[in-house]
């Protein structure tokens, strides 16, 4: 049974993001959507020797080791994007605060992308992760598509807590499933057991990804405000803190620092790059300035 109020079906949801966020990226994207994606084909088109600003994944190292100098494989280029969104729908991406949860923002951004892809003609897919992959939605095109995954995303029923994410059965079950080189969106906090890194080091070898982190500032940092009670997003574990105590909070803050670096390693070591989006950003400003920032990397 359908727990949705009017307020929150597909179709108020996909009006609102056309009225409110799509007019908004058209206008400061100027319509050149392909900006935020490379976008390139699978047609293998020629080899020619390696430059300096050409990406090391499309090196043909079989190639190289004949002729002992680097060749990269060209590809033309199509003009239809299929697109997959990878989705963590673990119990930790329902933590939020006030404005949003998580869960929030990872509906909002996977149905302002979907709808900017198919509304040129491209296709999108998903790979649906609880605490396991669920099912996959096949890549079509079309608004009937984004209507399908945004139904799907707001009947996912959350998760009661009870062991930690492990994302590494969702990043292969793209890796083996996808069979199209695409443009895929890992969309996740992250908060998973170690062992993700090298499928997705993998993944990115195959396809276009892009990391897409969702995350709260309670993670980062938290506030004088006296004792409260902590709860571990994925088993419900509860521990009592004084926030009074300012060597906790430092402790704290120096751990989701360390965290933060360590991600921020493995998404270079895998070569991917990341749209990094807290409950309280705009979610506009954040599309458009990644946009810009891949613009300029590949000037």
């Amino acid at each position: 049974m359908s727990t949705q109020t009017s307020a929150t079906t597909p179709e108020r949801i996909l009006q609102r993001v056309d009225w409110k966020v799509i007019r908004r990226l058209d206008g400061l994207l100027q319509g050149d959507y392909r900006s935020l994606f490379y976008g390139y084909g699978v047609d293998f088109a020629d080899l020619r020797e390696y430059q300096p600003e050409d990406d090391i994944r499309y090196i043909d190292w079989n190639v190289t080791a004949r002729m002992n100098t680097p060749y990269v494989r060209q590809y033309t280029e199509d003009r239809e994007i299929t697109a997959w969104f990878l989705l963590d729908l673990s119990p930790s991406v329902d933590f939020g605060t006030a404005r949003a949860l998580k869960r929030t923002m990872l509906i909002d951004f996977v149905t302002t992308l979907a709808r900017l892809l198919t509304r040129h003609g491209n296709r999108i897919g998903a790979i649906f992760y609880g605490s396991r992959v669920e099912r996959t939605i096949p890549a079509r095109g079309g608004r009937i598509q984004v209507l399908r995954l945004v139904n799907d995303l707001l009947n996912k029923p959350q998760l009661p807590r009870a062991s930690f994410t492990n994302l590494t059965p969702l990043i292969e079950g793209a890796l083996y499933g996808i069979k199209r080189r695409s443009l895929v969106f890992l969309i996740s906090d992250f908060i998973s057991q170690p062992g993700w890194e090298r499928p997705l080091n993998l993944l990115s070898r195959r396809h276009e990804v892009i990391a897409v982190r969702v995350w709260d500032s309670r993670e980062i940092e938290l506030p004088d405000i006296g004792p409260v009670v902590l709860e571990d997003a994925e088993t419900g574990e509860q521990l009592t803190v004084d926030t009074h105590d300012t060597k906790f909070r430092l402790a704290f803050k120096t751990a989701a620092q360390q965290r933060e670096a360590a991600l921020n390693e493995a998404f270079k070591h895998a070569g991917v790059d990341v749209l990094s989006i807290s409950t309280a950003d705009d979610l506009v400003r954040e599309i458009v300035c990644f946009a810009m920032l891949r613009q300029q990397r590949r000037k």
